[in-house]
């Protein structure tokens, strides 16, 4: 959420930040903000001096009961009756305008970083980094659903059968690549200086609105409501709730963390060709990785970030590319975010792995998460998360990429994690 206070310094920043996202009616709702805050200090500055008159008479009050001046204090009384009748109407409607204030900020995206160029959609992004081989795999080369079935590693109909499409069951050296994926991850982000967690995978409202999930992608969470509970769409809410209403210290930060969570998506409208297999699905499991960070060191740990994640897919030995995302492309919560995408050659095409993100004060301000510097002030902190990695299109790369003729082979790297060397 922008804080208001940016919003009034640097309207037209603002405005140009959400032309590069498309915002629709962005001047209208910015307008609106302005003018709802100028409603909201007025009401509290007139609430105020009602406070502090009925304050003062009654100061006035007690001094005329003890002079034994009962009439005096008696029409004081009855002023005082009338400033709380005020106070009561000024603090009604100061309730009601910093409701409305909230939900128009509720409704503002993020403002894009310098760097983040104007654009529609996912074509709009830029390409920025590319790294790996792709293998030339021969025209025998079977996508990673036929592979699954014909090593009978990923049973895709029997997860249909017990839940839905959607939600794959892995079996034999399929199950066990998947865990060994998840401890690998774990292992090298450990190993990077982030602390493990272990989070719930159900949040509260409080908890999915203070990451930017609610209200603006309700649509796309699964909602348990008898008790008011939303499954995770990633790692990244639990964990970074953890700080909610925080007030650290300047020598508390950095803050990284890194935890393994299955992840719920509904996927609304997702059909068609792209969503075979593992492409896309409404449980998958997801290491992340999230930071809390000083302002000024943010795009530093956003860099390192990426750096990380590289290291990864380079031990994977898995060809990738990194993209910066365009206005139009970039989530809501989001100042700057970077895809890394890996290549899927049975399928000749692309597909998104990770997103590392800088977020900035945007959730750090529903967060109420906050920092006292060095010299006393009180500040908001930026926040910052990535995949490292999502599994399921990391597990079809691995499986496509590393097909021959006898097998799929596992990566060296995780071969001391699977007990094995080769799929047959």
């Amino acid at each position: 959420m922008l804080q208001v206070q940016f919003i009034r310094d640097h309207k037209q920043t603002v405005l140009d930040g959400l032309a590069k996202r498309n915002f629709a009616n962005a001047e209208q709702i910015i307008n609106a903000v302005l003018t709802a805050d100028e409603n909201r200090r007025a009401t509290q500055v007139s609430l105020d001096n009602v406070l502090a008159e009925s304050n003062k008479l009654s100061k006035e009050i007690g001094g005329f009961f003890k002079s034994g001046e009962v009439q005096k204090a008696n029409l004081l009384k009855e002023k005082t009756s009338l400033l709380k009748e005020q106070s009561k109407e000024f603090t009604e409607t100061l309730n009601k305008i910093s409701e409305e204030l909230q939900d128009l900020l509720y409704q503002i995206p993020n403002v894009p970083h310098a760097s983040v160029k104007a654009g529609k959609n996912e074509e709009d992004n830029e390409e920025v980094y590319k790294e790996g081989t792709i293998p030339n795999l021969g025209e025998n080369a079977l996508p990673h659903w036929e592979l699954a079935k014909k090593y009978d590693i990923i049973d895709f109909e029997l997860g249909t059968k017990i839940t839905g499409a959607g939600f794959p069951v892995y079996k034999g050296k399929g199950a066990r690549l998947q865990r060994a994926l998840i401890n690998y991850f774990l292992d090298k982000n450990i190993k990077a200086g982030y602390t493990e967690v272990q989070v719930p995978h159900l949040v509260n409202t409080a908890s999915a609105t203070a990451t930017g999930q609610l209200p603006d992608k309700e649509g796309q969470m699964y909602h348990a409501e008898v008790d008011d509970l939303y499954l995770i769409p990633t790692a990244e809410v639990p964990i970074t709730n953890m700080f909610r209403g925080d007030l650290k210290q300047e020598s508390d930060l950095p803050i990284s963390v890194t935890g393994y969570t299955p992840c719920f998506r509904r996927e609304a409208g997702s059909y068609g060709a792209h969503v075979r297999g593992l492409n896309r699905l409404h449980q998958f499991d997801k290491v992340e990785i999230v930071r809390v960070e000083r302002p000024e060191n943010s795009y530093q740990a956003l860099n390192g970030m990426v750096e990380h994640i590289k290291d990864i897919l380079r031990e994977l030995k898995l060809p990738y590319r990194i993209l910066r995302l365009c206005g139009g492309d970039t989530g809501f919560t989001a100042a700057l975010t970077f895809d890394f995408e890996l290549y899927s050659t049975a399928q000749e095409r692309w597909l998104e792995i990770s997103s590392a993100s800088n977020f900035e004060t945007f959730q750090a301000n529903r967060l109420k998460l906050r920092y006292k510097n060095k010299d006393g002030k009180t500040q908001l902190v930026h926040t910052l998360n990535g995949s490292s990695l999502a599994l399921p299109r990391v597990l079809a790369g691995i499986l496509e990429n590393y097909q021959t003729a006898d097998g799929i082979k596992i990566p060296e790297v995780l071969v001391p994690y699977c007990g094995f060397d080769v799929i047959d």
